[in-house]
């Protein structure tokens, strides 16, 4: 069994801000994937199901951000479970908008939710790391990230929600490159076959005049060879 945790804090009022994408992330994989509704467990809101072959548990912790580790730790020792099986979905300011990487194990990087974690489970656990982007200044980053994803934004974040959903299987089995690549195909999918044949096009068109001119010369051979003596 698994647990992937989702980051945020509880309540209306921050259901949309840039702090609870990870949140929105479980929210996203309940919902796809076929999971029983949310329920009122180990101070937060877990739903059950299954990702492929393996059994996971949703939990969004409701004691707000800084004290996530509360949360998580209790259902980690009630199910016996290790570190290693517990993986967190969170916001991340080093990283560009709509970018999300994973990683296992380091430091909390000064994030609240996760440095709670730190305290109640130790640092092995696996991280998937969501970005939003930096304010650029220091002293503004409480105010970003507790406000709401601006209309602009709901494209990728919806991009990218859909990408971990689709690699929600891949990361329960282990295949980390796997739910990476879903999670890219989404976000930056690939370019059009179509683009690709622009540039023959336009070549053939270059090579279209010649051969025109070639069908309008009418001159009898005769009168070829007379020309090339005048």
């Amino acid at each position: 069994m698994q647990i992937f945790v989702g980051l945020g804090n509880p309540g209306g009022k921050y259901a949309k801000t840039r702090h609870n994408i990870g949140f929105m992330a479980v929210d996203r994989i309940a919902e796809d994937h076929g999971f029983s509704p949310w329920r009122a467990r180990f101070q937060g809101e877990v739903a059950e199901g299954r990702l492929g072959s393996e059994k996971v548990l949703l939990l969004k912790p409701q004691t707000f951000m800084n004290l996530s580790g509360q949360s998580v730790g209790e259902a980690m020792r009630f199910f016996k479970l290790e570190p290693g099986d517990v993986t967190v979905f969170h916001d991340e300011l080093d990283l560009a908008p709509g970018k999300c990487r994973v990683k296992t194990g380091g430091g909390h990087a000064g994030h609240n939710g996760l440095r709670s974690i730190h305290q109640h489970i130790g640092e092995a656990y696996h991280r998937i790391r969501l970005g939003i982007g930096h304010p650029g200044r220091k002293e503004a980053v409480a105010g970003y990230v507790l406000h709401d994803f601006a209309k602009a934004e709901e494209d990728w974040l919806d991009d990218l929600m859909r990408g971990i959903s689709d690699g929600a299987k891949a990361l329960a089995e282990g295949d980390k490159p796997g739910f990476q690549n879903a999670v890219a195909l989404r976000v930056a999918p690939p370019r059009s076959s179509k683009s690709a044949a622009k540039p023959e096009a336009t070549s053939e068109a270059r090579l279209e005049p010649k051969t025109d001119n070639t069908a309008e010369d009418s001159r009898s051979p005769l009168q070829k060879l007379a020309d090339k003596f005048r």
